[in-house]
């Protein structure tokens, strides 16, 4: 894990610590303390203390007596039940969003596009994540409802992508990077019928192959 900038490290802190969940560079079963953590990023306990007390409370952490924090483990049924879940909440509201989307809305996300594909070209897990996660909760924003982009994100947060260690070391992370400017030209293209099926294959896409590891 990277070191932090001094500014708004509670919020730096939980963004690294969730990506690292999600990437699997956090294990499940794994004991972390704080003091530890904030050695690696180069900050003092107080903030990720904060943010892994948020992590608890969003059920992706629980914490060990006298020790730290684990990673809750995710079983395939889990998961599974999170792909069905995440089906259900983030297809139809992707669709309000798009539908609800302007020149200048699709101008931020496009800039949001051009950070995936970079840090796909580079093979930076990390950043791809951070950028992916911001496109979509961008997009769903824009549906106007923050329950149901919060409730999405929760569950973005709960999945386990493992295998998109290997697509960057094999060099295919560009290939799922572009899948966020092909959405982009549907909306554009106000196309809703081929973005339903776009938004379906990311899930699956999601599910089926970066999930493994």
């Amino acid at each position: 894990m990277t070191q932090l900038q001094r500014t708004n490290l509670r919020e730096q802190v939980l963004e690294v610590v969730r990506q690292a969940m999600v990437s699997g560079e956090l294990r499940p079963g794994d004991i972390y303390s704080a003091a530890a953590l904030a050695t690696r990023l180069g900050v003092s306990s107080s903030p990720v203390r904060e943010a892994l007390l948020t992590l608890v409370n969003q059920g992706l952490l629980e914490p060990v007596r006298n020790r730290g924090y684990r990673v809750v483990a995710m079983t395939e049924r889990d998961l599974d039940e999170i792909y069905e879940m995440r089906l259900l909440l983030e297809v139809p509201a992707t669709l309000s969003a798009a539908a609800a989307a302007g020149p200048d809305d699709l101008a931020r996300l496009d800039g949001l596009a051009a950070e995936i594909e970079a840090a796909a070209g580079d093979g930076d897990v990390a950043r791809f994540l951070e950028a992916d996660r911001r496109f979509h909760l961008d997009l769903l924003s824009l549906a106007g409802n923050g329950r149901l982009t919060d409730a999405i994100a929760n569950l973005r947060d709960q999945t386990r992508l493992y295998g998109l260690e290997k697509l960057a070391e094999h060099g295919r992370l560009t290939d799922s990077a572009r899948e966020h400017r092909e959405i982009l030209a549907t909306v554009a293209a106000r196309d809703w019928g081929r973005l339903e099926g776009q938004v379906r294959a990311h899930l699956k896409h999601i599910r089926a192959d970066w999930a493994s590891g």
